[in-house]
C-alpha cells in the first residue's frame, strides 16, 4: 500500500470517536484495497508511532489510537477528576467473572463466601463490563453472567485469552490438554452446557478458582485502574 493510503487510515484512526476494524478502514476506499494490504499498513502505522506518546492498539473491536501508559501522569493533570474506585466485592465479582465465564450470581457466590449484593452486579453492568448471555439449565434457570466486548476494550484486550496468567496456572493447563478451549465472548452465542466433554465424552474437570481468586483480583483491579472513564458513564462509587 501506498503512503498517501496509509496516511489515510492513519487519519481515519486517529479522528475516530470509537475503534475501527479492517472492514470499517476498507470503506475509506472507492479502489479495491485487500484485507491483507491493510493489515500490512496498520502494523507499518503501529510501527511508526513506537517512539511516540500515543500508540496504536488492536483490540476487540478493531483498531485504536491511545496515549501510552508512561503519559498518564502528565494527562491526569489536565483532568483533575480521578476515576470511581471499586470496592474489593466489585473486583472480586469481576475478577471470578473473567476467569471463570460464564458463570452463574450462586456459583460467584460459592467461590466468594458470601452474598453478592445487587448494587454490585448493577455497577457492572452499568459499567458495560458485564452480562447475562444465558441462562444454566437448572431449577430457576439463573442467568450466565459473562464479559463484554466493551470490558475487553476498557481493559485494551483483544480477546480473553489476552487477561493476565494467574501464577497457579496449572488447573489451566490440565483442563486445556482434555481439549477445553478458552472462551472468547461471542454476543451471538447461545450457552448451551457450562461443562465441556473432552473427545472421550468425559466431563472436564472445572478449574478450582478459590486459590486464584486473591491474584486474579489483584490482577483485574491493577488493569481496572488504569481505566479513564468518561464522566457521562461513570458508575456510583461503592461504599
Amino acid at each position: 500500500m501506498d503512503d498517501h493510503n496509509k496516511r489515510v487510515i492513519e487519519t481515519a484512526l486517529l479522528c475516530a470517536q470509537e475503534p475501527l476494524s479492517v472492514a470499517d478502514l476498507s470503506r475509506l476506499f472507492i479502489e479495491d484495497v485487500t484485507t491483507a494490504e491493510i493489515d500490512d499498513a496498520l502494523l507499518d502505522i503501529q510501527k511508526a508511532w513506537d517512539d511516540k506518546g500515543m500508540e496504536l492498539l488492536h483490540i476487540a473491536t478493531g483498531w485504536r489510537f491511545q496515549s501510552r501508559l508512561s503519559m498518564r501522569e502528565y494527562l491526569d493533570r489536565l483532568t483533575p477528576e480521578k476515576p470511581p474506585k471499586y470496592s474489593r466485592a466489585v473486583m472480586e465479582t469481576l475478577a471470578i467473572i473473567a476467569y471463570r465465564q460464564p458463570v452463574t450470581r450462586g456459583e460467584i457466590e460459592e467461590i466468594r463466601g458470601v452474598t453478592v449484593s445487587t448494587n454490585v452486579m448493577k455497577q457492572l453492568e452499568d459499567r458495560g463490563w458485564v452480562e447475562v448471555i444465558g441462562h444454566k439449565e437448572t431449577i430457576g434457570r439463573p442467568g450466565l453472567y459473562a464479559t463484554t466486548k466493551q470490558f475487553l476494550d476498557d481493559l485494551s484486550l483483544t480477546n480473553l485469552q489476552s487477561l493476565p496468567i494467574l501464577e497457579d496456572a496449572a488447573p489451566m493447563a490440565a483442563a486445556e490438554q482434555l481439549g477445553q478451549a478458552v472462551m472468547e465472548f461471542d454476543p451471538t452465542a447461545t450457552v448451551e452446557m457450562v461443562v465441556e466433554l473432552d473427545e472421550n465424552g468425559q466431563e472436564i474437570i472445572q478449574i478450582d478458582f478459590d486459590e486464584t481468586i486473591e491474584e486474579a483480583t489483584i490482577e483485574i483491579t491493577a488493569a481496572v485502574e488504569e481505566v479513564t472513564p468518561k464522566s457521562e458513564d461513570k458508575p456510583d462509587e461503592q461504599k
